[in-house]
């Protein structure tokens, strides 16, 4: 297997500007607007992060609108009911496009086969809620939790059935139909699923080829790590051929760069130039640019982790703080909340890495229209940046 080595700095900001134009982070009409630029997103990202941290608006959201001029909150409820898109697991829960509703299979199956410790519900319970939800149409938790409260359903349990609730969509029997709020919707996969979507199981080999294809259109530029994060033993042994394939076939080009990083990029792409133009983006945490954090560490010098899951007294840079793309750089972190009530965004801190930032009162122009920005998205009417005034004379 071949490998070029790189020890040019303009490639490897070349390598950004790919990594940032196959993400839709580079112009506004990547994918279009509205609705269809929504799915559009979906379908070429291959999947988009849910969550449920509201501090500021939700993740799924916020990715989205970083990149889908016209963005709304109920598309990614449209989308379902149009069978567009569909919940399931990638490396974490997320709406992936209906399309590549087969490769989830494999993940359901084991489910199904008791092959995850994680799963290991009451098959009456189950069997029950099935038979619930065949006959009288949609279910959601609070319903169930009702009918035990109210003793009309005396084998409804909180725990167990929430359980049991879980695994029916976790190995395909159920879907999630929509969400009001973050409360999930279920119905039988049967009368949420797209009529013409191939059911058939695929292969180790078909899986590992959807899975790099993937990387190649939504990042162009990838590592190994990237390409098989999370997956098991068995994954990662067939990706190795499959890889070495597209390689041999002149697809994906090896660059080795002297500090030992090797990246795996599309062959079609290095000829390209995307113009990176000086604006700022305030991005989510679980953005798919940042998500694989040795790869983001390695190819923008950015060492990104988020705290909300670290002790207080430990953390660093906040609660929920946010990745500042400017240009092609990321520059540093902004800790923001929003308070709903008073429809106030609350900017805690700002950390810029000041070495990555040359113009740095144009920076601040870009951050003061972005942060504008950033604050009707979250559906506030001010912004509140007493705590970083300083910074802003």
């Amino acid at each position: 297997m071949g490998a070029h080595h790189i020890n040019d700095n303009i490639m490897l900001s070349l390598l950004k500007r790919l990594a940032l134009s196959h993400q839709g982070l580079t112009r506004n009409h990547s994918f279009g607007e509205g609705l269809a630029g929504t799915l559009k997103a979906i379908e070429h990202l291959g999947y988009v992060q849910i969550d449920t941290i509201a501090v500021v608006e939700r993740a799924h959201h916020h990715v989205l609108w970083n990149r889908v001029p016209d963005y709304r909150l109920n598309h990614l409820n449209q989308l379902v009911q149009q069978r567009q898109i569909f919940e399931h697991w990638a490396h974490a829960a997320s709406y992936l496009p209906m399309r590549d509703y087969r490769y989830a299979m494999p993940l359901m199956n084991a489910i199904r086969n008791g092959e995850s410790r994680y799963y290991r519900a009451d098959p009456h319970l189950m069997n029950e809620i099935l038979a619930q939800v065949r006959a009288e149409g949609k279910i959601q938790l609070r319903q169930m939790e009702k009918e035990t409260r109210q003793g009309t359903a005396g084998w409804w349990n909180r725990g167990p059935s929430r359980k049991a609730l879980e695994q029916l969509f976790m190995q395909g029997d159920l879907m999630i139909c929509e969400r009001n709020g973050m409360e999930k919707v279920y119905d039988l996969t049967e009368r949420c699923i797209a009529p013409d979507i191939d059911l058939s199981m695929p292969t180790l080999r078909e899986y590992a080829d959807y899975l790099l294809k993937m990387n190649i259109r939504a990042h162009g530029v990838f590592t190994w790590k990237q390409l098989v994060h999370l997956k098991g033993k068995d994954v990662r042994e067939v990706m190795r051929t499959v890889l070495d394939d597209y390689i041999d076939a002149g697809l994906v080009q090896v660059l080795k760069f002297e500090h030992g990083q090797t990246f795996y990029v599309a062959s079609a792409i290095l000829e390209h130039q995307p113009i990176i133009q000086p604006e700022l983006k305030i991005l989510s945490p679980f953005d798919n640019l940042v998500i694989h954090r040795e790869r983001l560490s390695c190819l923008f010098d950015f060492d990104y982790r988020i705290e909300c899951y670290v002790p207080a007294a430990k953390r660093q840079y906040g609660y929920f703080c946010l990745p500042l793309l400017y240009a092609d750089h990321l520059v540093g972190r902004i800790d923001c909340k929003v308070h709903r009530r008073e429809k106030r965004l609350e900017v805690m801190a700002l950390h810029l890495e000041e070495s990555k930032v040359q113009d740095q009162a144009q920076f601040l122009l870009a951050f003061e229209r972005e942060l504008q920005r950033f604050a009707e998205f979250n559906q506030c009417s001010g912004v509140d940046v007493g705590k970083i005034s300083h910074l802003m004379r």
